[in-house]
């Protein structure tokens, strides 16, 4: 392997071996067209990467068509869309809207790829506010198994637009959305952090459940814990320490009062909570920028059981033998309410998101059993957050959802050349 394609096969998850049996490095949606007709006339299976944060395995043989040079974006500040080709990252979109007033539905981390996330549903920021990123997608460009380039929007092909947003990998290469954009310009947003070694972190994430009952659907957060190294290069007031803290982002007005009883929890290691710009939302997470190896998976839970919970940060915490991150968002809000796509679960009232860095193995010793915890009260798992931790597709949607997914995979990629998730 030469080190030109090694570094178009390099992404964000280093975790996984990329070893395709032919490499195609699109340019444009014609580009993608010649290599899915390729490939199925070879009888090769298709995979795509833009950012590669969202691998769910190892690549190994078929075709692998890199789309990193599709990375264009316009905003129509007047319509309030904007179109982004299939590589383009959250920090540009976020960066071409600003200037308007406007902003996407964005994740944490502005490195992510936009389209793949959108795909998998998108629980962004300003989640709970505006609903899942999927919900806000006009139309969208994709190469289906046959090899053709399909315009798809809820009138044109209500079938293959309802299935694209939930489960698009599965159904072909998309090569451009069009986006709904939403009048944001500011925000309340940042977050609390505690010394898990002052201040139990079960009693701060019990404290923080009983909050989530008190407040408005306007108000996006989340709970997370996490063991940091005793490295010099991460801030003093983190290094070494196991860190355990409540993200919130709010555009109302009154958000100092609303976060007023979560200052009551403890001292407080550091406080980022402030009026910003959107445009310096992703200092919420303060989420890595830099690729590494890791393996994770999700549980959407209808119910919350505090011993439970508990259970799973004693076993994630310091004493884990891994590092392990913790992240549990607040649902509900805008994301139950029904829309015409294929993100599931919008029952649920949290998402337990468990990440292991490091060796793929250790990880599941330690999560897999971690999750059996959570099963009484668990309705499935997300797409967007499945890396590898257990390689099944059970528990990504529900029955019906699953069986009518099948029904248009059949329709739309008889060949089954992209992965699949959704067969029985």
């Amino acid at each position: 392997m030469n080190s030109h394609t090694a570094q178009e096969l390099t992404g964000f998850q280093t975790g996984f071996a990329v070893r395709p049996d032919r490499l195609v490095t699109a340019r444009s949606a014609d580009d993608v067209v010649a290599a899915v007709r390729h490939a199925a006339a070879e009888g090769l299976p298709v995979t795509v990467q833009a950012t590669g944060h969202g691998l769910q395995g190892a690549v190994d043989g078929g075709v692998l068509v890199s789309t990193r040079r599709m990375d264009r974006v316009s905003v129509d500040p007047v319509a309030r869309t904007a179109r982004i080709q299939a590589s383009v990252r959250w920090g540009r979109v976020v960066e071409a809207a600003a200037p308007h007033g406007l902003a996407p539905l964005n994740g944490s981390a502005p490195g992510v790829g936009a389209v793949s996330y959108t795909l998998g549903g998108g629980l962004g920021i300003l989640a709970r506010e505006f609903g899942y990123a999927a919900d806000h997608v006009r139309s969208l460009d994709v190469v289906t198994g046959d090899g053709r380039l399909r315009h798809v929007t809820r009138e044109s092909e209500p079938d293959l637009y309802w299935a694209l947003l939930g489960a698009g990998h599965g159904f072909g290469v998309v090569t451009e959305l069009e986006i709904g954009l939403v009048p944001v310009r500011t925000l309340y947003g940042g977050s609390l952090a505690f010394d898990g070694g002052q201040v139990d972190p079960a009693a701060v994430l019990r404290a923080y459940e009983a909050w989530t009952r008190t407040v408005p659907d306007g108000l996006t957060s989340s709970f997370a814990a996490v063991p940091y190294p005793h490295l010099p290069g991460l801030p003093p007031h983190l290094r070494g320490r196991y860190v355990v803290s409540v993200r919130v982002a709010y555009t109302g007005v009154d958000g100092e009062r609303l976060v007023a009883p979560l200052r009551e929890i403890g001292p407080v290691l550091a406080d980022s909570l402030r009026e910003m710009p959107y445009a310096e939302s992703h200092t919420i997470h303060n989420d890595p920028d830099f690729p590494h190896a890791y393996y994770g998976d999700s549980a959407v839970l209808g119910e919350w059981d505090l011993a439970a919970a508990g259970e799973v940060l004693r076993r994630t915490g310091p004493g884990a033998g891994a590092m392990v991150v913790v992240q549990i968002n607040h649902l509900g809000g805008a994301l139950g309410v029904p829309a015409p796509n294929s993100v599931p679960w919008r029952e649920g009232r949290f998402l337990v998101r468990l990440l292991a860095v490091g060796e793929r193995a250790k990880a599941r010793e330690i999560l897999d059993p971690t999750f059996a915890l959570l099963a009484p009260v668990s309705l499935g798992r997300t797409v967007n957050f499945a890396f590898g931790a257990g390689d099944r597709s059970e528990g990504l949607y529900d029955g019906e959802t699953r069986k009518r997914l099948a029904g248009l995979k059949s329709q739309y990629d008889p060949a089954s050349l992209f992965p699949d998730h959704v067969s029985a």
